[in-house]
């Protein structure tokens, strides 16, 4: 049966002659920021892609379709859509099969890179375990995710509102290599050091992509997660960001705030508090990733 692929032209292209390509998620322009700074966001992200010698794909479902790539038209309606629904590996058939717009999250992205066959994705942070987990059970379909699907992930970690200590333990249960790079250090989203110690380093694209290579030739299941920090620049310390999260954190307990609600309401509340900061911060790691990434996919297209 043929799977329900829309490649842009430019995604097409750099299929055929076998090219370096990473794959974007898409929630970050229908449920990061408003309009017009989400999609401009995203079009500072692909330019950034290119400029470091590879093709963007981002992802998103239009049309009971996954486009794996998107037009600037089609980024602009993606864009102002409403009631855009937020995709995992739950409800992703579903959305294509009553034909909905959806974008998509992490999970999804991994799922819909790999049916493209993409390798290397760029993301802002991963979901992980939240707090307070041992009586919620949240935990993000991002962990099973990277423990099922053949795709590496680059992401400034997992986001800082989260367990940090139990989203790492969870991964090593799993098998997930989380692997940071450049430091000892597993990075915190806005800051470049969560004083955990990451299980894996390296300093090289080349030596991830060569990762990356060995787990396919030896048949292991799932990806790779590669963690980022954030540019010295932007960084917000953990020391200046923590007061916030923990005060945000406070709050959603006492509103009842649970479920795919909280995250939404933590960011908003910390860019608040931080002035804006934050979001600066967010849009620094995004780019950072990017170029990461694409140094990833290019050793990669080269050993292929």
């Amino acid at each position: 049966m043929t799977l329900p692929l829309t490649y842009s032209a430019d995604v097409a292209r750099a299929r055929a002659e076998g090219a370096a390509i990473v794959a974007l998620e898409s929630t970050i322009i229908t449920h990061g920021m408003p309009f017009p700074q989400n999609v401009e966001t995203a079009t500072r992200v692909e330019a950034e892609v290119r400029a470091s010698g590879a093709v963007p794909a981002t992802i998103a479902v239009m049309g009971g379709r996954i486009h794996i790539g998107l037009s600037p038209a089609e980024l602009e309606a993606l864009g102002q859509a409403r009631d855009v629904a937020k995709l995992s590996r739950a409800d992703l058939a579903a959305c294509l099969a009553l034909g909905r717009t959806g974008a998509t999250t992490v999970a999804a992205t991994m799922i819909c890179a790999r049916l493209a066959g993409i390798e290397v994705f760029a993301t802002g942070g991963i979901g992980g375990v939240h707090r307070g987990a041992e009586a919620s059970f949240d935990i993000s379909a991002d962990l099973r995710e990277l423990a099922e699907t053949p795709v590496t992930v680059v992401a400034a970690g997992a986001k800082a509102i989260l367990d940090l200590p139990k989203t790492l333990e969870y991964l090593e249960t799993l098998g997930v290599p989380v692997i940071a790079f450049g430091q000892d250090d597993f990075p915190a989203f806005w800051s470049r050091s969560s004083g955990l110690m990451a299980p894996l380093r390296m300093d090289s694209a080349a030596d991830i992509a060569s990762s990356h290579r060995m787990r396919g030739r030896l048949g292991l299941p799932g990806g790779q997660l590669v963690a980022n920090p954030i540019p010295v620049t932007a960084e917000i310390p953990r020391a200046v960001i923590q007061p916030h999260i923990e005060g945000a954190l406070a709050e959603a307990a006492a509103r009842g705030i649970a479920a795919k609600a909280v995250t939404p309401f933590l960011l908003q509340r910390i860019f608040e508090a931080t002035g804006g900061a934050s979001l600066a911060a967010n849009v620094a790691l995004v780019l950072a990733n990017a170029r990461l990434a694409s140094a990833i996919a290019t050793e990669l297209a080269r050993r292929s």
